[in-house]
């Protein structure tokens, strides 16, 4: 960290944006983040003092294209446009940036370490963010990202059926009831970055915190960006298990009914 970066001396958002550093590295290697795919915003209003609320903006003024009323004068921290996981990982603050929403509720501005464009998909990321702090969640961060399973499931349209790939996914290992009891929601497939794409996400996040973009990837939002990450690897890991049977030549039994019915009685999950 070099002695001009804005998290120079501030402990609560250096260890935030480390967080999405790790993350970022977890993507990365674990064959999700190929090129500069996959996206990471965390809003980290909670941890703005009022020096970097006098902080100049760095970059000329950019419209969001939405107005997004609930995130007046929020503060975010976005993975750069053509930024790769494996930069951010290890440089955060060179391939990311921190923005301001303006009162206008419509535009941001960059306010530090470098004028890093944020992700051409911010309008739809920041759009989950609105209703998040209209919802009074405590759900602050996004993750997109190409979980290779997941994907792959997602080519076949049996799949693709309301809760049919979150009971298939529940039943590969306990675990995946217990972390993830919301399951996993589907968007048919829609254009990437498209106002379709983040309309159809929206409604889906409504039910679920991770949901399936067909073909594409996935979407996912957290209390923080390890929580979000964590969601997408609990679900990956059941549709690897899914995918290893397969490869064994055999359909998985998968547990019964029963036994997941059991599962969310023990742990009062949802469902």
């Amino acid at each position: 960290m070099n002695n001009t970066s804005i998290l120079n001396g501030r402990k609560p958002l250096a260890e935030e944006i480390g967080k999405v550093a790790e993350v970022a590295g977890y993507l990365w290697q674990n064959g999700w983040a190929e090129r500069n795919g996959g996206n990471i915003t965390v809003n980290i209003t909670d941890y703005v003092d009022d020096a970097i609320r006098r902080m100049e903006p760095i970059a000329a003024p950019v419209a969001i294209g939405l107005t997004l009323p609930h995130l007046k004068g929020c503060y975010f921290y976005c993975k750069g446009t053509g930024k790769r996981m494996r930069d951010l990982a290890r440089w955060p603050m060179d391939n990311g940036s921190i923005i301001r929403i303006l009162d206008d509720c419509a535009t941001y501005e960059i306010i530090a370490d470098n004028p890093v464009k944020p992700t051409s998909e911010l309008p739809s990321h920041l759009a989950v963010h609105d209703r998040l702090i209209a919802a009074g969640s405590n759900y602050r961060a996004t993750v997109h990202t190409h979980p290779i399973e997941l994907v792959a499931m997602s080519h076949n349209k049996a799949f693709l059926k309301k809760d049919v790939l979150s009971t298939l996914l529940w039943s590969m290992i306990p675990e995946t009831k217990a972390f993830c009891p919301l399951g996993l929601g589907v968007v048919p497939y829609q254009l990437p970055g498209s106002n379709a794409l983040a309309d159809a996400t929206l409604r889906e996040l409504e039910e679920y915190d991770v949901v399936l973009w067909e073909k594409h990837g996935v979407f996912a939002k957290g209390v923080d960006v390890m929580d979000a990450f964590d969601q997408i690897d609990v679900l990956s890991k059941s549709a690897r298990i899914y995918a290893v049977a397969r490869q064994m030549g055999f359909e998985p039994d998968g547990m019964t009914q029963e036994q997941m019915a059991e599962m969310s009685r023990a742990f009062n999950l949802p469902r």
